[in-house]
């Protein structure tokens, strides 16, 4: 009687045995099947999105909800089977069910968000650049121009300014969404602090100009030209004008200083006194009326040795360059009144 009870606990535990490790092998390869295979591997990628502060079991959910995966469940174990619950980083991201479980996990711990483009052309001004911001959807306007004229930033930041003007380095940048405006604009002048090197401080030292002034004059330079290779050139022409104390009589300085201007510059904008009417004040205007680009900055530093002290629009990109008042004169009537 023993002995069938002793047999009949043996072959039950043998069952149970079977039972329970043989259900653990079909859940393991289950899940194994799960993590290393895509969901679809003709899915179509999309835009997903996580939230600061969202829950592991609401990633899950809408990760399935978009069937970008096939099973929340076993996304959820997996994920905090690597430890990695608290590791997913808020942001917008571009997946697709063609990735595996495990290939969309490692996106989200290491914040593969989608980037957003911005290219800033040399020459652009604060307004412009803030447009180009909000048209990418990485924020406001407003915010963006408000900040570039942030004293505390300014000073943070260790430009001896009124603005950010001048500072805001051109370059194509890469934003995720929801960043800070701030961040934006750091990331701009961090690219310009690299752009104006040790060598550049100190060779504007030595021409009797700081940072700032090289900046301004790089602004204007920036503005003027149309044909890159004429920048030393026009360079040379504010630099000998600054050198006899001349007025620059810059149009583009007198542009900006001009309340919405409407394209058409007349007399009286000329004749209208402002901080950056170079017709009017003699020497650099109060500040730069662009953000100028490396060729313009190295232009301002590196003038080329000419004599000129005018030129005037060929209407073909290029100038025609004079050294007296009585060639430019003739310059034009030759070129903007088409006479000869």
């Amino acid at each position: 009687m023993k002995k069938n009870k002793k047999r009949i606990f043996t072959i039950a535990l043998l069952v149970l045995t079977i039972f329970l490790f043989g259900g653990g092998i079909f859940f393991f390869l289950e899940i194994s099947s799960f993590i290393k295979e895509p969901a679809n591997s003709v899915a179509i990628e999309k835009l997903f999105t996580i939230t600061p502060g969202q829950s592991l079991a609401v990633i899950a959910k809408n990760l399935e909800k978009e069937f970008i995966i096939s099973d929340k469940t076993y996304f959820t174990l997996f994920t905090k089977f690597k430890k990695a619950g608290k590791k997913l980083q808020a942001g917008e991201y571009i997946l697709s069910a063609a990735k595996s479980p495990d290939q969309i996990l490692k996106i989200l711990i290491k914040g593969k968000v989608k980037l957003y483009r911005i290219t800033i052309s040399e020459g652009l001004n604060i307004k412009e650049i803030a447009a180009l911001v909000e048209k990418a959807t990485l924020n406001t306007k407003k915010n963006f121009i408000d900040l570039c004229h942030n004293n505390f930033l300014i000073n943070s930041l260790g430009i001896k300014a009124i603005s950010l003007e001048g500072y805001l380095f051109p370059d194509t940048y890469f934003f995720p969404k929801h960043t800070s405006c701030k961040n934006i604009i750091t990331t701009m002048i961090g690219h310009f602090k690299i752009i104006f090197t040790e060598k550049w401080k100190t060779r504007a030292k030595n021409m009797g100009f700081s940072v700032h002034d090289i900046v301004i004059l790089a602004s204007i330079i920036e503005k003027e030209t149309g044909d890159a290779k004429e920048r030393p050139v026009i360079s040379s022409v504010f630099h000998n004008r600054l050198e006899k104390n001349m007025r620059l009589e810059s149009d583009p300085t007198v542009i900006y200083g001009i309340k919405n201007f409407d394209g058409n510059i007349k007399r009286k904008h000329l004749k209208t006194i402002t901080p950056y009417n170079t017709y009017q004040i003699k020497g650099l205007p109060m500040g730069p009326i662009a953000n100028p680009g490396a060729l313009s900055l190295q232009a301002a530093l590196y003038p080329a040795k000419t004599e000129y002290l005018f030129f005037v629009s060929k209407k073909d990109t290029t100038h025609k360059f004079s050294k007296t008042i009585r060639e430019h004169n003739q310059a034009v009537k030759q070129y903007q009144f088409r006479k000869k």
